[in-house]
């Protein structure tokens, strides 16, 4: 298997100008995602001057690697939040995630993007007869919210289940092949999009001011932070969302062997299926899983289960590509999609996708661009990052913190000595303390020790290495590094300090 998104790979685009200049402009977007490319898009078709700046490329960092289900069925959201929230909030849910399906579908059209988009059913299984009630309570809830769902007790799969909600006229598509496209069109009708722009710092005044790593700065009346997790946080949020991460694989079958359909499980630690074309005659099976908090490591193993669990289902042995996505629950299991925070009067934000981002980061970039423009929304108080429901929040909120609280001390107590460095093989790396320092160092496979500080660079956890993807993780929230320091996730801005090991054998390859 390659290790590269099939998304990236198939649509490699071309290469957007990094930002040159001070610039001033109606809007300025940061981070070009689905949430955020969406959200250019809408204010550029109101006629506002947009600029979009991405630390990357555009839709190739958590956007790239997706599953890409376009889906209003969220596993087992509608039940739950019916109980939690009310049925109205139900099916404000509903009605905004199926609205940003077609909002996609009649997009596509109307450009006249090839998105490989096609209309499929949405399906949350179960192969234990378990979890049956809560299927069925699911159903129900997703019918009485508004969408196309119901139980049933068969698939497509090639294997059997013991029940499932089933949602009708859901879709699948290729979001690059799509995101590219948008933003082709809205650059011809004026908008900005910049590659390679980290900005580091946001003065909130009358108007914004962005400041970017190489010191330029952006002058917007509005401000729309869109990096996934927010790099500006001034609501807090870090304290009411979790990150995890997934791992993909992806699998050559026959087009006679395409179950035809979208499935999903929390079984298994989750398994989530689709497919895509993949040339003639021939589909891309896609399947998703191993879900595990960023630096909780052992993640060449977890890829094995997830490759071997698709082999012994599907029968195929042809794999082709595999990568991993990464996602943010939040504690009510609802988006943070409107105001920065209390105070503020120019400053949006979009996050907290719990692993539907294609639908959630359509809906945020429509709802963006009501609240900037002035409109109305009927979900925009369901989204508000200004809520707050002690109630429902509180469980999840004190078992995160909890978490953070023990990789903040018990991370330290566990590092090594400078001393181990020397056996640190090639391909290898560990956490150690060296000069007062917690250091993070690798050897890369010939022989040469890449040492960097293990701090993170957020809020002070010390990071993890996850050993299939050669990165440092930040285990409290999510951000990810090279094993030079440099930046590859936020919501971290800058990078790992370079280090020197002060043991005399750190340099003794092993």
């Amino acid at each position: 298997m390659t290790m590269q998104s099939y998304w990236i790979e198939s649509a490699p685009g071309v290469s957007r100008p990094v930002l040159e200049r001070d610039l001033r402009v109606d809007v300025a977007v940061i981070g070009a995602g689905i949430a955020g490319l969406s959200a250019a898009w809408e204010l550029t078709r109101a006629g506002r001057t947009v600029a979009v700046l991405e630390a990357g490329r555009i839709a190739a960092g958590v956007t790239g690697h997706t599953t890409a289900k376009l889906s209003a069925q969220h596993t087992m959201i509608y039940a739950d939040l019916a109980s939690s929230a009310g049925p109205e909030a139900a099916g404000l849910y509903a009605r905004s995630q199926q609205e940003a399906i077609e909002h996609v579908a009649s997009t596509a059209a109307a450009l006249g993007v090839d998105c490989d988009l096609e209309r499929l059913p949405a399906l949350t299984y179960a192969e234990s007869a378990d979890g049956l009630d809560g299927l069925r309570a699911e159903a129900e809830a997703a019918a009485r919210a508004g969408l196309p769902a119901s139980f049933v007790t068969e698939s497509s799969l090639p294997f059997p289940i013991a029940g499932a909600v089933r949602v009708e006229n859901q879709a699948q598509f290729h979001p690059r092949a799509y995101l590219l496209a948008l933003a082709e069109a809205m650059t011809a009708s004026g908008a900005l999009v910049f590659e390679g722009t980290r900005v580091v710092g946001l003065d909130e005044g009358d108007p914004c001011r962005l400041t970017t790593s190489a010191g330029l700065t952006v002058t917007a009346r509005d401000v729309v932070v869109t990096t996934h997790y927010p790099i500006f946080d001034r609501a807090l949020l870090f304290a009411r969302m979790q990150p995890h991460r997934e791992l993909v694989v992806a699998a050559d079958i026959p087009a006679e062997d395409d179950p035809g359909a979208m499935f999903i499980t929390t079984e298994d630690n989750t398994r989530s299926v689709r497919t895509a074309p993949y040339g003639d005659g021939r589909r891309l099976l896609i399947v998703t899983g191993e879900s595990f908090t960023p630096g909780a490591g052992r993640v060449t193993d977890r890829l094995e289960r997830l490759r071997s669990w698709t082999a012994d289902r599907f029968g195929t042995t042809r794999f082709t590509h595999w990568w991993a996505a990464q996602d943010n629950d939040t504690t009510d299991s609802l988006p943070f999609v409107g105001p920065l925070h209390a105070g503020a009067r120019h400053a949006y934000v979009a996050t907290g996708f719990g692993g539907w981002g294609m639908s959630n980061g359509v809906m945020s970039g429509l709802l963006l661009s009501e609240l900037i423009t002035g409109g109305e929304s009927p979900w925009a108080r369901l989204y508000d990052p200004r809520r707050l429901h002690p109630v429902r929040e509180a469980g999840p909120a004190l078992k995160m913190q909890a978490a953070v609280a023990r990789h903040f001390v018990a991370d330290r107590l566990a590092s090594g000595a400078a001393e181990e460095v020397a056996e640190v093989a090639p391909g290898r790396a560990k956490v150690v303390k060296s000069g007062g320092k917690h250091c993070a160092v690798y050897r890369d496979e010939g022989g040469s020790l890449h040492a960097v500080s293990a701090v993170c660079t957020h809020l002070g956890c010390v990071v993890a290495f996850n050993e299939a993807e050669r990165s440092w993780e930040c285990p409290c929230h999510g951000s990810r590094f090279d094993v030079d320091g440099a930046v590859l996730q936020g919501p971290a801005v800058n990078p790992l300090e370079q280090v020197e090991i002060s043991s005399p054998e750190a340099e003794t390859p092993r």
